[in-house]
């Protein structure tokens, strides 16, 4: 049966056992050796897209760069009502393709969207925005890795792109998620202060505009982390299962 997937299935299966696994030892190791460059080139642009994906869920406009993200003071129309088409056209195309699990996900979406547009104080969308960098940039980095598994009939699988955006994820995560485990066990790893050019950092910014206390701030970004691992687990899991059946046939 050829349902896209590469020619060589013995293989496939092996790499998608080994790839993540080893993907984020990498990225361990990375982080290890030389943690401002994996800081500057792959983990800030995906915290810059957190920042950036969490304004546009709550309806500002937004345009990251390498080290800010730079979010108007208030909503605006245009860029709800472009994203709002944009998830509507994309849940149209995947139900045409029964790509169910896309037409789902840009659903969930367009439902976070409205709530966020339509519901949420100016005040708590900031704070949101504030939190999203790390926060939502967790969740696109595991979105990354887990894209390994995905897309098996386009030339993202069959090319080098999916390596390309598992690394980037592995190198995000573990730079991202390092910081709060860290914070657990020692508050001094906590990114308060400023920085040049941006202001005050996230962290400091939780705590003395939004009343978030160090431990809450720690624990918040600690257990997102955790779940995001979760589900990148389940998706290994399963996607390793499907390549060893397919391997198997």
């Amino acid at each position: 049966m050829d349902d896209g997937l590469p020619i060589d299935s013995e293989l496939e299966w092996k790499l998608c056992a080994a790839a993540i696994p080893g993907m984020l030892l990498a990225a361990l190791a990375f982080h290890a050796g030389a943690p401002f460059l994996q800081r500057t080139f792959l983990a800030m642009p995906v915290h810059e897209l957190g920042h950036a994906a969490t304004a546009w869920l709550c309806g500002y406009s937004a345009v990251p760069t390498l080290w800010r993200t730079l979010v108007p003071e208030e909503r605006g129309f245009v860029a709800a009502v472009l994203l709002a088409c944009a998830l509507a056209y994309g849940i149209f195309r995947a139900c045409e393709s029964e790509k169910w699990l896309l037409a789902a996900l840009c659903a969930g979406m367009l439902a976070l969207q409205g709530v966020g547009t339509c519901y949420l104080h100016a005040r708590t969308a900031q704070m949101l925005i504030t939190f999203g960098g790390d926060g939502l940039g967790m969740v696109i980095a595991i979105l990354l890795m887990a894209s390994f598994f995905f897309g098996k009939r386009t030339q993202l699988y069959r090319g080098g792109l999916r390596w390309g955006f598992l690394a980037i994820g592995a190198a995000a995560y573990v730079d991202m998620y390092s910081v709060w485990a860290a914070a657990r066990h020692d508050y001094g790893r906590i990114p308060f202060g400023e920085q040049e050019g941006v202001g005050l950092s996230d962290a400091a910014r939780l705590v003395d505009w939004y009343g978030w206390t160090a431990d809450q701030l720690v624990h918040r970004y600690f257990v997102l982390g955790l779940a995001c691992l979760a589900a990148l687990a389940a998706v290994y899991a399963w996607g390793v299962w499907r390549a060893w059946r397919y391997a198997q046939e």
